[in-house]
């Protein structure tokens, strides 16, 4: 009876408090998912007209972008994928330098700053609203019932959270167990953490298990090599997120919890972008935005073709993201889907990866945890993390522009840096600080803003 309770009592009070329209929202995604392309085309033109209208109204930036481009925005004029296209793209340092003139200050039900950065390298601290909390959320909850997961019924989360809240918001924690959620620190994974991680699932008896497709496979290998088999026989879905998912993770995660993995894709700045249903297709969030994958020179890629992810936020009217490049590469789907939904469909998720670190101690940490330290700084641009050793990391660092000559910003970041990475990694870290104009990619072209240099303990990957 209770996840009966969470699904019609507690999480829709908990919305309704919020003001956040997640539920109806919900209900609109579960009839428009099964409208075909060209009326899904047609409802994401709708509601790009409303949001390019908004955009006018409220947002100096884009407005003189949307009124340069002459896009035909008026009552009566029809709007087309090819308008879209005339309009610039924009990037992260867009978002970031002209935050206040995107943003939209007086945006119904108010907004919040929330930061970004993630494997990316390049923090953003951008605002969004209720609406798109609702429609990630809603987006969320459709994709559980394609694998036959409502909301309420228990769910793990293996997740990223600084490690200090983890300790200290108890209300947060309270919240999530009145939800049916379980949350595990995917900052702290060592031997000792994941035996009562395996120790707090198996109790827990989840219908899903949710974390970073590394983590995921981390804790599997763990659980594997130590024998501690677990059994969960109300689980029916693992679903990895954060991070492209590789053959070889899928296979373990697969063997070790006896049940389908799904991958989901979506970034913090660009929000809920893909799921992957049960017919193993990666299907996008058609109705809530739009996705362009595009070549070098702009233009989209064909079918099988690969390309970078361009999201237009449907929902994104506290800060519009308009044609946002999210710097991921993407293969175009070949094929429509399979059970019949009108959505588009992504054939791979390319590009993004992160990588572990290991502290002294032997803790082992998602990149993340150390991410989250220098994208929270204000005014930081670029930046890379080396592990040399488990005492030894080298971090270099770009400062944004308007910065790069602050002497008095540079010695509070640095000391920022060092406090915080060493309440993380042990007091006895050396951290060694570099600042440059410039990070070169890796000689593979691709550039990694966590590399370490230090394995894994056998039988962790």
């Amino acid at each position: 009876m209770y996840p009966k309770i969470v699904r019609n009592l507690l999480f829709p009070l908990h919305e309704k408090i919020m003001h956040r329209p997640t539920f109806s929202y919900a209900a609109e995604l579960e009839k428009s998912q099964w409208l075909n392309p060209t009326d899904i085309e047609q409802l994401q033109l709708d509601k790009l007209k409303a949001l390019l209208n908004i955009a006018v109204a409220h947002s100096p930036w884009h407005a003189e972008r949307i009124h340069n481009a002459q896009l035909p925005l008026a009552a009566g004029q029809t709007l087309s994928f090819a308008d879209l296209a005339r309009l610039p793209t924009m990037d992260k340092s867009d978002a970031q330098s002209h935050r206040e003139q995107i943003a939209w200050p007086g945006v119904p039900g108010g907004r919040s700053l929330y930061n970004t950065g993630g494997s990316s390298g390049q923090p953003l601290i951008f605002y969004y609203g209720k609406e798109r909390q609702a429609s990630d959320a809603a987006n969320r909850i459709r994709a559980r019932r394609w694998w036959g997961i409502d909301f309420g019924e228990r769910e793990v989360f293996l997740w990223g959270a600084p490690v200090e809240l983890a300790k200290t918001d108890r209300i947060k924690q309270v919240r999530d167990r009145l939800m049916n959620q379980l949350l595990l620190n995917a900052f702290e994974m060592s031997a000792r953490n994941m035996g009562l991680y395996a120790q707090a699932i198996q109790k827990f008896q989840p219908t899903c298990i949710y974390g970073y497709a590394s983590s995921l496979t981390l804790f599997a290998n763990y659980v594997e090599n130590s024998g501690k088999a677990l059994h969960l026989p109300t689980l029916k879905v693992v679903c990895t997120t954060g991070e492209p998912l590789y053959p070889n993770q899928r296979t373990t995660v697969q063997r070790v919890f006896g049940v389908p993995v799904a991958n989901e894709y979506g970034s913090r700045d660009a929000g809920f972008i893909a799921h992957e249903s049960p017919e193993g297709q990666m299907l996008a969030s058609s109705e809530t935005m739009i996705l362009e994958i595009l070549d070098p020179s702009g233009q989209a890629v064909g079918a099988g073709e690969t390309g970078e992810a361009v999201i237009t936020g449907l929902h994104s009217q506290a800060q519009p993201f308009i044609r946002y490049r999210t710097g991921d590469m993407l293969k175009a789907g070949t094929e429509a889907c399979k059970a019949g939904r009108g959505l588009q469909v992504i054939d791979e998720v390319v590009g993004r990866s992160t990588d572990f670190i290991v502290a002294a101690d032997g803790t082992i940490m998602h990149a993340l945890a150390v991410i989250y330290v220098l994208r929270a700084i204000e005014g930081m641009g670029e930046f890379k993390i080396i592990q040399h050793s488990t005492t030894e990391f080298e971090v270099q660092f770009v400062p944004a522009d308007e910065y790069a000559n602050d002497t008095r910003w540079q010695q509070g970041a640095e000391q920022a840096i060092i406090t915080q990475l060493k309440q993380r990694l042990g007091q006895n870290t050396q951290i060694t600080l570099h600042k440059m104009a410039k990070i070169p990619p890796e000689k593979s072209g691709k550039h990694r803003y966590v590399v370490s240099h230090v394995a894994l303990p056998d039988g962790y990957t």
